[in-house]
């Protein structure tokens, strides 16, 4: 008998990614700089969910939310970010969506840069 969850099939995560880890360096000012090195490769799948426009420092600029899932991994934080060629998504939550360690769930933000 067939399992009422819906799953994710390894084909369907067709999609390289590049984890992306910060490293925050002192700005001499008291604060930080925070640039981003490459990490692992991942392949996952991508969903876009939401997609809307917000005005920010009074210019319009544009939202857009995903959905990116990947075989499990440790350590994966809010703090990271995802590269898909030029294309840049901020973490904003990362979570194993059953408990058993077989998939995370990144909701992400594109980002321009």
């Amino acid at each position: 008998m067939s399992s009422p969850r819906k799953t994710l099939s390894i084909g369907a995560r067709g999609r390289r990614f590049v984890l992306e880890v910060p490293l925050e360096s002192p700005d001499g000012f008291g604060g930080v700089i925070r640039n981003y090195a490459a990490g692992p490769q991942i392949w996952g799948a991508i969903e876009m969910l939401k997609g809307d426009e917000r005005v920010r420092a009074g210019r319009p600029e544009q939202a857009v939310t995903h959905r990116v899932t990947m075989r499990y991994r440790d350590g994966v934080t809010a703090a990271m970010r995802l590269a898909r060629g030029l294309r840049k998504f901020a973490i904003r939550a990362a979570s194993d969506p059953d408990g058993e360690r077989r998939h995370l769930v990144c909701l992400v933000e594109e980002i321009s840069l």
